[in-house]
């Protein structure tokens, strides 16, 4: 399938498959951010997606960042639905003791 991406902000990244035969990409935050445990943040991706008709994409949390840093996404999973054509954001939250940088 393919799936068209726009970059919003210079600095965006396309996301790519951290590992040959992944199910998902990475996507990248393009704001440095600091969310303190308890604290939730929406954090720009800076990129807009072409989801086919009758598709969604779904943004989900990463289990090492969960595992080492209490990190997760308020809305999990986050949908994108095929009609959504702005700046991709994630709602992250900090559920760990320390600050967390993104």
């Amino acid at each position: 399938m393919l799936i068209k991406i726009k970059k919003l902000n210079e600095e965006a990244k396309i996301p790519k498959y951290a590992r040959f035969g992944d199910a998902g990409f990475d996507l990248c935050s393009v704001e440095d951010v600091v969310i303190d445990p308890g604290e939730y943040k929406l954090v720009s991706t800076g990129l807009a997606f072409e989801i086919p008709i009758g598709f969604e994409m779904q943004i989900r949390p990463r289990s090492g960042l969960a595992g080492k840093h209490g990190i997760s996404i308020v809305n999990s999973p986050g949908t994108v639905d095929s009609g959504y054509r702005g700046d991709v954001g994630i709602i992250i939250i900090n559920h760990g003791k320390q600050p967390f940088e993104i």
